[in-house]
This record gives C-alpha cells, sequence and structure tokens, in this order.
C-alpha cells in the first residue's frame, strides 16, 4: 500500500476540497512562539538595523502576525540591494535562525558595499506549527506568481517590487527534513489526490540553482564555505538529489521561475536556495546555523568580487 492509501484525511486519489483542508488545518497545533523565538529577536537588532512591517496575515481563530523585514541602516541609493529570505517554509528552523544570525554576526561587514534586506520569517504560522504549509494547505514556496492565493508569498513580493532591477544576489535559505519524506510529501500526495512515490532524503547541505540563469561560480563559492562548517550532501547512485540531476558537487538545478519558487522573485543575476540537513547525526542545530550564514556570506563575497 503506498503512503497515500494510509494518510488520515480524504479520499484516495481525490483532491482535497474545502472539508479536507478544513480537517487538516483542524490537526494543527502551536508548538512554539513566533513572538518569542522570533520577534523578540528582530526587536534586539533595532539598534543598529532599520526594521519595518512590511504585512500582516489574519488567520481568523489562530491569531494575526506582522510580517518583519531587517534593512541596513546606512541605505545608499547607489548601492546594489541584496535579499535575504528564511522560513519560507516555517518549520525550517535554520532558515530563520540563520537569517538572523546573519544579520546579528555578519551584515556589518558589508556595510557599505551593498544594501542588506532581510525577512527573516516569511511564514510565521507555519513557523509555530513547524509545518510546510499556510493554513490553507498552499506551499508559499509555490505560490510566488501574480495574484498569489497564498498571503505570505503576495505579501514578500509587495515589498520587493519597489526595488526590482537593483538587485545583486538573493540567497532563500532553506532545510531538507527527515519529516519531508515521512509527513510533508505525502501529504501533499494525499491533498492533491495523486500517489505518493517514496523519494530519499538527502544527508547534507545542498543547494538549488535556477536553471534558466545558472551561476556554478557563484554556487561553488558557497559550497567552499558551507564545507568548512558542515558536510555537502553526496549524490544517489543514480547522480541525483531529490531526484535532480547534481551538476556540481552538492549543487543541483531548478526553473525557479516556472516553479513559483521564492529565489525567483527578484531577477538578481545571482540566486540560489540553500537546504540544510538538521536531522543529520554529523550536524547540530548550531552548524545548520553556521551554515546558512556561511553560505549568505560567501555568496554576497563573491558577487562582490565581480563574480
Amino acid at each position: 500500500m503506498n503512503a497515500v492509501n494510509s494518510f488520515p484525511i480524504g479520499i484516495p486519489g481525490q483532491p482535497w476540497g474545502a472539508t479536507e483542508k478544513a480537517e487538516w488545518r483542524a490537526r494543527q497545533r502551536r508548538q512554539r512562539s513566533y513572538a518569542d523565538e522570533v520577534v523578540a529577536k528582530i526587536d534586539a537588532l533595532r539598534g543598529r538595523f532599520d526594521v519595518s512591517q512590511y504585512g500582516e496575515l489574519d488567520y481568523a481563530a489562530d491569531g494575526r502576525y506582522p510580517l518583519f523585514a531587517i534593512r541596513s541602516r546606512d541605505w545608499d541609493e547607489a548601492l546594489p540591494v541584496v535579499l535575504v529570505t528564511g522560513g519560507v517554509h516555517g518549520y525550517e528552523t535554520s532558515g530563520v535562525h540563520g537569517a538572523l544570525q546573519f544579520v546579528d554576526r555578519h551584515a556589518a561587514e558589508f556595510a557599505g558595499r551593498v544594501n542588506l534586506l532581510v525577512a527573516p520569517c516569511v511564514s510565521p504560522w507555519a513557523y509555530e506549527r513547524i509545518h510546510r504549509w499556510n493554513p490553507d494547505a498552499l506551499d508559499p514556496n509555490r505560490n510566488f506568481k501574480a495574484a498569489s492565493p497564498a498571503g505570505e508569498s503576495a505579501a514578500l513580493m509587495d515589498l520587493v517590487e519597489p526595488l526590482l532591477g537593483r538587485f545583486l544576489v538573493h540567497v532563500d535559505l532553506h532545510e531538507t527534513t527527515d519529516s519531508d519524506e515521512s509527513e510533508f510529501r505525502p501529504a501533499l500526495a494525499a491533498r492533491d489526490g495523486k500517489p505518493h512515490e517514496p523519494g530519499t532524503i538527502p544527508d547534507g547541505f545542498y543547494l538549488v540553482d535556477d536553471s534558466g540563469n545558472p551561476q556554478p561560480g557563484f554556487q561553488q563559492a558557497m559550497i567552499g564555505a558551507v564545507a568548512k562548517v558542515t558536510h555537502i550532501a553526496p549524490a544517489d547512485p543514480d547522480g541525483t538529489i531529490i531526484g535532480s540531476k547534481v551538476v556540481a558537487p552538492g549543487v543541483i538545478e531548478y526553473p525557479v521561475g516556472s516553479l513559483g519558487l521564492c529565489a525567483g522573485i527578484t531577477g538578481a543575476r545571482f540566486t540560489t536556495t540553500t537546504e540544510v540537513y538538521p536531522d543529520s547525526p554529523r550536524a547540530t542545530p548550531q552548524q545548520c546555523n553556521d551554515a546558512q550564514a556561511a553560505a549568505v556570506c560567501a555568496g554576497i563575497g563573491f558577487a562582490l568580487a565581480g563574480g
């Protein structure tokens, strides 16, 4: 029996409707605090950076979630812009805390060289529930597109829109976890009325380049920096990572624009999606945060050196 047949919501082979989505949402429980774990850390940065609220998500009985962006205090209209995003998938913890760590420990290194714009937790409802989707059972990282039905995606695109044409780098921080295979992929199959095809989870860090704008030197600069912090994911025996061909050590490619991925929203020359593996026995939570920050630093450094 494949996984879709045993999923507790819906009828196998039939996409979810409003009833199934409501049942799924009712099962989600708040497990941690966005206010205490994320907003408090953002507030602690206000003495050194400009912090602004770029939106708010109203999720009825689940509450209202303000969305915050952190900007360079010495913003210079003559400089290029670097965007760092985290928590597009709320359950990917080091995406959020790696972004905050980068700002706290490393942003000053780039003062006067680039303008930094950091959205550390794009999906706070999902952060609290340690989930991939928003409360409407939508994956924000497939909904960065015009008239997006995902509020998280729409708000971030509105934040970015006035700066289009000025972005040099965009690094979107993610994780690949064991729960992707045990929970989220089966849920996706059930939601869409499709069979669940079991996959693999790569053990280590890897990057997703844009197949429409590949930047191999940029990706390898980040891989080299992260390899000093944690291990790089090897290819599966068929030469792939999560089913995609490995084009260089630790690097695969996706068509980020057509898939509606966050990494496609800026039109920057240099873009990537990081993927940390927090469930590895060879990596600690701090190493995961360090890897995210190292990738951002190396990517910006490469871009500023002329690529």
